[in-house]
Parts: structure tokens; C-alpha cells; sequence
């Protein structure tokens, strides 16, 4: 296989998908020619900033290869970490490439925007000619076990409440939902705040309630999020930005804690495994993903890997959100099964729901369809090359897999494939790490929780 000048050695290809190129080992062939140093900054919240010291090929035949390198990293660096300012050492040129890339009307208008939402900082790319100091602030987050609580996690398909007492799960539920195609931002209240009084009404009082949802959180108010993509951006800072802490209100004056899905997702794990060094993935509506570290503290990075490119193959699909290509939602949620499905001979209604549409694509896997297996043992090979990727930026013990993808005898074909390709293509990475399924009921409530377990009652 060769991409832009640059020779990849793959033994392993999704069967649905063989035009698939894992960026991951793009990189790793681009690198093995290159010798001209250049440094990559981001920088976030509270002054904290992510560096990357790496190398260009730095010739006119391999510029665009170099581009391309670089563009993917910087893009990388920017979804998992976040940031509002990305700073470039060593190469003028390049910086001018990102700087027009990330300006209005530039390839990644998209990702500049998110980012300047978030940060409420205008986005910028300068060159330096010296990176600035790494620095980061992990913080200890949940665990908190004691009192009455409730657990609510807000996904794109369905939403998920816990009532827990003394740190016992006494009751939960599940309620399909259509948060990211409703413009009424009254809708999404209604249902958040039905959600909470169900699970207070199993328990003798309410002492705290903690929330899981996709998206960006700060000081518990929505900053960023695709669960609100229909609403108008007048309600949204209207009704949406502090939907979370109108809504507890409802139920009472109690300690409330807003966090990301994806956080809660690597929480859970390390709760239920009893370890740390955690990368969480839960594959529903999208692709959600938290990082518990060494010490059990949450990075206080983005984590949104959604985003974050997985594939170089020009031809992949198009996320329909951010306009860019390859990126992980439509490798883990289930957009890849629906992608995939056709691939594979299977006819969808195009006239039902996505998550109707991953239903129907999980029947035919439990009835032993020999073409929804291939669809799953295509993600398999997607994850694989995936988590190759994802460990040199985290340097992950293990991989908690969950969300509806992860459901059934799919999960376990998704695992069982990713564990053999990591074998034959990564034996190091396969040695060390360890990918591995909860029981089917911590799946697909287990989010919602370890949500309850967010805040601290003082």
C-alpha cells in the first residue's frame, strides 16, 4: 500500500473496507524517512498546553506528504486535547499551510470554530522558535458512593437514569429519545427533568445528582454539544447553556456535577475494574471517549475522538457535522454499522431511525447472519489499528469498550477481532494492553451509574 510518496506496510483490512489506510500506520512510514525536527503546541483553559516534538521530511517531494503529516497531528492534538491556540516551531511554511487551513473559509473552518466556542478565545496559529512548557492539571473526579443519588446520562438515541443508594444501583431505565434532530430545546428539558423524577421516586430523598452527557461541559453549563444540534443558537444560550442545572433544580437544591460522556465512560471503568490507566469508548450515536490516568485523575483534555482522524484513505466517508473525512464517529458508533451494512448486502429502511437502523443490523447478528458478522469484524480491524493510534498519545493499561455498538454477540465479535489484529500487527501493544467488555447490563447502564457517583456531598 502506498499514500502519498510514502510506502505502508498493512496486513490486516477490514473486509468491508479495503480502501481503508490506518493513519496510524501513515505515520509511523512517514516517520521512518524523517529527519527535520518540528514542534507542535496547543494550548487550552488555564494556560494548560500539550506539546509534540516530531519530524518532517522537509524536501519538495515529500511537501505535500509533510502537509499532509502534519495537518492530520495538528488536528489530532486539537480534538484530544483541545485547545484555542496552536503554536508551530521549525517550519515557517508549514505554519502559513495550518494558519490558512484553520482561517475562515479554510479546510478546518469547522474545527477553528468549535474550538473558539469552547474556549471563548478567538483561534490562532503562530510560529514560535520555542515551544512553550508543557503543563496540565489532572484532577481527582467521582467515586463518591454515600447518600441517595441520581445518575443521568444523556445519549443521542436514548437516555439512561439511575437511582443509587449507598453506592447500590435500585433501580434504573432506559427511554429512546430524539434529542439531536429536535429544534425545541423544551423537548430536551422535558425529558431530562422526567428522567430525574423517575429515579426520585425510588428513593426516600435526593442528596446529589451527577450527569453524564455528550458534549463539552464548564462549571456544569453546556459549552459545546451535537445532543443540541438542531437548536437555534438564540435558545441555546437561552435555554440549552444551563439546561443541566435548571433541570436538577426541579427536583431540589443538591450537589449537582455535569461531566462528559466519555469520562464517566472511563470512570465506570475504573470503578468496575478497581484499576486506573483507563481509556473508556463507548460506541452509540457517536464516539464517546474519557481517560482515567495512572493516579485515577481525569486529564482535563477533550478527549473527543470523534473528531480525531483515524483514516488517510482520501475516499472515506464524510462526517456530516464537522465537513472533514476519516474521523473517528464514523469508524465507533453506529454510523460505522449503517456504513457498513450495505458494504456487507444488507438493505436498511432508509425511512427509520439510525439507532432503528443499528437494531435491525443487531438482530441479524443474533440470529448468526454471516454478513452482519462481517460488519462487525470490520470495526473489529477499524479498532485495532485504531487503539495504535490512540496509545501514543495515552499510553493506556486498558480499554473499556461500551455503548448499544458494543451490545450482543457483536461486542464480542468487535473484541475478538480487534484482539487479533493487534496480535498480528501490534504484538508489543497487544502484550501490554488489554481491551476487554463489561457484563451486558454495566453496558448499557453503567454510565448512567457512575454518573451518580460524580458529585461530592459536603
Amino acid at each position: 500500500m502506498e499514500f502519498l510518496g510514502i510506502s505502508l506496510d498493512v496486513k490486516n483490512l477490514p473486509e468491508l473496507d479495503p480502501g481503508h489506510i490506518p493513519l496510524h500506520k501513515f505515520n509511523t512510514a512517514f516517520l521512518e524517512g524523517a529527519g527535520e525536527p518540528l514542534g507542535i503546541a496547543v494550548e487550552r483553559s488555564g494556560g494548560e498546553i500539550a506539546v509534540k516534538r516530531t519530524f518532517i521530511h522537509g524536501t519538495p517531494r515529500f511537501a505535500e506528504a509533510d502537509r499532509y503529516y502534519v495537518g492530520r497531528l495538528v488536528k489530532s492534538m486539537l480534538w484530544l486535547y483541545g485547545g484555542w491556540k496552536v503554536y508551530i516551531c521549525g517550519d515557517r511554511d508549514i505554519c502559513e499551510s495550518l494558519r490558512s487551513d484553520y482561517a475562515p473559509g479554510g479546510a478546518r473552518e469547522f474545527d477553528a470554530g468549535f474550538m473558539s466556542d469552547v474556549y471563548e478565545r478567538p483561534f490562532e496559529v503562530v510560529y514560535c522558535e520555542a515551544l512553550p512548557q508543557e503543563y496540565s492539571r489532572p484532577q481527582a473526579v467521582g467515586r463518591h458512593l454515600e447518600g441517595c443519588r441520581i445518575g443521568f446520562d444523556a445519549g443521542g438515541s436514548d437516555r439512561k437514569v439511575s437511582a443509587v443508594i449507598d453506592g447500590e444501583s435500585v433501580f434504573s431505565e432506559e427511554v429512546v429519545w430524539f434529542p439531536k434532530v429536535t429544534e425545541d430545546p423544551d423537548y430536551h428539558f422535558e425529558g431530562i427533568v422526567s428522567a430525574l423524577r423517575s429515579a426520585a421516586a425510588h428513593m426516600p430523598r435526593v442528596d446529589a445528582i451527577g450527569v453524564s452527557s455528550a458534549g463539552i461541559y464548564i462549571d456544569n453549563r453546556t459549552m459545546v454539544a451535537s445532543l443540541f444540534l438542531k437548536v437555534p443558537r438564540d435558545k441555546f444560550e437561552e435555554k440549552v447553556k444551563d439546561i443541566y442545572i435548571r433541570a436538577a433544580r426541579e427536583i431540589g437544591d443538591v450537589p449537582l456535577t455535569v461531566a462528559n460522556d466519555g469520562d464517566v465512560t472511563a470512570l465506570a471503568g475504573a470503578m468496575s475494574l478497581g484499576e486506573n490507566n483507563i481509556l473508556g469508548i463507548a460506541m452509540g450515536t457517536s464516539e464517546a471517549v474519557g481517560y482515567v490516568d495512572g493516579h485515577g485523575n481525569i486529564t482535563g483534555w477533550l478527549n473527543e475522538l470523534a473528531f480525531m482522524p483515524v483514516d488517510a484513505n482520501p475516499d472515506a466517508m464524510t462526517d456530516e457535522w464537522s465537513g472533514d473525512i476519516g474521523c473517528g464517529v464514523k469508524y465507533f458508533s453506529q454510523d460505522a454499522v449503517i456504513k457498513l451494512a450495505p458494504a456487507a448486502g444488507i438493505e436498511l429502511d432508509p425511512s427509520v431511525s439510525p439507532a432503528e437502523k443499528l437494531k435491525a443490523v443487531q438482530a441479524l447478528m443474533e440470529s448468526g447472519d454471516a454478513r452482519a458478522e462481517a460488519v462487525y469484524r470490520s470495526i473489529g480491524v477499524y479498532l485495532a489499528h485504531a487503539l495504535a493510534l490512540y496509545d501514543g498519545y495515552y499510553g493506556f493499561k486498558y480499554v473499556l469498550l461500551l455503548g448499544r455498538v458494543m451490545s450482543g454477540r457483536g461486542g464480542d465479535t468487535v473484541l475478538a477481532k480487534c484482539r487479533e489484529v493487534l496480535a498480528d500487527e501490534y504484538p508489543r501493544l497487544a502484550a501490554r494492553v488489554i481491551p476487554t467488555l463489561p457484563d451486558e447490563k454495566f453496558r448499557r447502564v453503567g454510565q448512567s451509574a457512575a454518573a451518580a457517583s460524580l458529585p461530592e456531598i459536603k
